[in-house]
């Protein structure tokens, strides 16, 4: 049984009187232990929102949670309040996108840190302190000792950053959802940051759901990929076989957006045309196919289901999926 199920997972804003906007539309996907699990899209796809509903963090009104996701066993979303509180920071964990904004700006570091040892592992005083110390030196913060008495905007991106994996990691979580954590980093400090992630899931087990628009951060990182657009997951394979047979139109059109180094000098790249706003309704066909080259009319024919039209495994929501393999590695060499 996988560690983390979510099935259906719906996120609707608004209603009573105002205008309904369905953020997460029926997402599903599975995270095992030790697997690190990527959702990709552009802003607006619904990533960062399924991540605030796993992890009960979204406000209770104006808000509608649907579906089912359940943590080794026990679904999320019909546990108490005390129960989720309990399993925040000590069996599941997040890393916030802006470490600046989610750090406290009036409490020094060591004092943000030592607060989860105190909640959720029941240390105190110099021993509390002596942990936090240690947290931060295992995550690569210099001179620990003196960090924890800083606040956070004493310390540079990259260190705020690193606080916050120490403080999600704080309690060897089962579960670690990072939400875009490499945001607004040069890239030197990116990457020590993914190398980070990956040793901690590598040397912990623990699972791993990456949420990012950095089709590289996933190409490093992680092992099974799910594409989500308009708040549904059109595409879902591993990395390798997604990297090397992109099939749904969007898929494919996210990989050959992106520069190579290869290419002969002055070739254009091919950019999805449009904007996310550029959409229909799901119930009403493909949300895509207003920006689809491959656009015909049964994409309007109700909504699309989830195929494997190449290989078991490879899941695509799309009528007429990009099946001709010369171009897709054209697209990916």
């Amino acid at each position: 049984m996988s560690l983390l199920t979510v099935d259906e997972l719906t996120v609707t804003f608004g209603g009573r009187g105002r205008k309904e906007s369905r953020a997460v539309d029926g997402v599903s996907f599975e995270v095992d232990q030790g697997q690190v699990v990527g959702l990709v899209g552009e802003s607006g796809c619904g990533k960062s929102v399924t991540s605030l509903a796993l992890m009960g963090l979204l406000p209770d009104k104006g808000v509608t949670v649907g579906g089912r996701a359940e943590f080794d066993g026990t679904d999320l979303f019909t546990m108490s309040r005390s129960a989720r509180r309990d399993l925040r920071g000590s069996k599941m964990a997040m890393i916030f996108q802006d470490p600046l904004s989610s750090l406290n700006p009036v409490v020094p570091v060591g004092v943000q840190v030592t607060e989860i040892l105190e909640r959720h592992r029941g240390m105190k005083g110099e021993a509390a302190r002596k942990e936090a110390a240690h947290l931060l030196d295992r995550v690569g913060i210099p001179d620990p000792t003196r960090r924890l008495k800083e606040y956070p905007h004493q310390l540079s991106g990259g260190m705020r950053q690193r606080a916050l994996i120490a403080m999600a990691v704080a309690c060897a979580p089962r579960m670690l959802i990072a939400d875009e954590p490499t945001t607004a980093l040069d890239v030197t400090i990116q990457a020590q940051i993914l190398e980070l992630l990956k040793e901690l899931v590598d040397q912990e087990g623990t699972a791993l759901l990456m949420i990012t628009h950095d089709l590289g951060v996933v190409a490093g990182l992680c092992d099974q990929v799910n594409v989500l657009y308009a708040g549904r997951v059109v595409e879902s394979a591993g990395r390798r076989e997604l990297f090397a047979h992109p099939t749904h139109p969007y898929a494919h059109g996210l990989l050959g957006s992106i520069p190579r180094l290869d290419a002969p000098r002055g070739e254009p790249l091919s950019p999805i045309r449009g904007s996310i706003n550029d959409r229909i309704a799901w119930a009403d066909g493909c949300a895509f196919a207003p920006r689809c080259d491959r656009y015909e009319m049964g994409c309007l024919t109700g909504t699309p289901q989830l195929t494997e039209p190449r290989a078991a495994g490879h899941q695509v929501r799309c009528v007429n999926p990009v099946l001709d393999d010369a171009k897709a590695e054209e697209v990916t060499a």
